[in-house]
């Protein structure tokens, strides 16, 4: 009986902190993302000098107050799996503990309770608490068209890095360490940064050969900026003509529509259907009654 009840809050505990499906669920999630932000809120205020000195042990009561609540939400969420170690060494895991022990660090190392900052990669989980996943079919689609080109792209890139090294290199001929090219290196990185139409100014050619081959960098770099997106729009363009075709829509939207964000306490696997009673990937059981 007692295995039971251990099962059974366990269970409970799990349902509300992985997933989103019960009003439970979604009320701690939204709760947690709030803390999140307020917690971020907190640490860019604090780096503001003025502020801080004025309200310094406010926003640190109040980080510690944070600090501590996602502590025990971390150890909950080790607790009520059946593999903590690997809930540890998984990606939000990893994040989940980069994003509370900061705080604790800054007893012992000053400044490293900026690094709370790292909290913002929490919010990453806005997407399983308002099913967005269910719409990024788009956002699917995109990376993969990125992941088409990326030997298009890669060959690109490479193109102009060259041509920023041979470009660089004449300027720091043309120019001389008088306008600041004092280098090859430092030549390239200006090259770099006029095509790529930045344009810090710590640099700038004064002689007219130079600022002649400026201008010409610079209307290069209006085609440079074009080049990826235009590899990237036909690749994108070529798989959504792929996937006209009505049936398979349909189909793809049903499977879609379907899918909730249970979360499997044995593997941590999600995107089962809604009526999913075990695991698609190791057969554990889902649901308890």
């Amino acid at each position: 009986m007692k295995t039971s009840q251990k099962h059974t809050w366990k269970t409970k505990l799990h349902e509300i902190i992985y997933e989103a499906d019960t009003p439970e669920g979604k009320l701690f999630d939204i709760v947690l993302l709030i803390a999140i932000l307020a917690s971020i809120i907190l640490v860019m205020l604090e780096s503001i000098e003025s502020f801080d000195q004025k309200y310094h042990d406010f926003l640190n009561v109040s980080e510690w107050v944070i600090t501590i609540l996602f502590t025990i939400e971390y150890i909950l969420r080790i607790v009520t799996v059946n593999k903590p170690i690997k809930y540890i060494l998984s990606f939000y895991g990893i994040i989940d503990l980069l994003s509370t022990i900061p705080k604790y660090l800054s007893l012992f190392f000053v400044g490293s309770q900026a690094l709370v900052a790292l909290r913002a990669l929490r919010l990453l989980r806005v997407f399983r608490i308002l099913k967005l996943a269910r719409y990024l079919g788009a956002s699917n689609q995109l990376a993969n068209a990125i992941k088409a080109s990326r030997a298009k792209i890669s060959v690109f890139l490479f193109a102009v890095l060259i041509a920023s090294v041979i470009f660089g290199t004449i300027m720091y001929l043309v120019e001389g360490a008088d306008s600041g090219f004092t280098n090859i290196p430092k030549s390239v990185y200006w090259c770099i940064v006029t095509m790529t139409t930045v344009g810090f100014g710590d640099i700038a050619p004064i002689t007219p050969l130079g600022q002649f081959i400026a201008a010409v960098i610079m209307i290069m770099g209006y085609g440079i900026i074009a080049v990826p997106t235009g590899i990237v729009s036909a690749e994108y363009t070529k798989s959504a003509g792929k996937t006209q075709n009505p049936k398979k829509e349909d189909e793809t939207k049903l499977k879609t529509v379907t899918l909730n964000t249970q979360c499997c306490a044995n593997c941590f696997a999600q995107k089962h259907q809604d009526d999913a009673e075990y695991c698609h990937k190791c057969g554990c059981k889902l649901r308890y009654d």
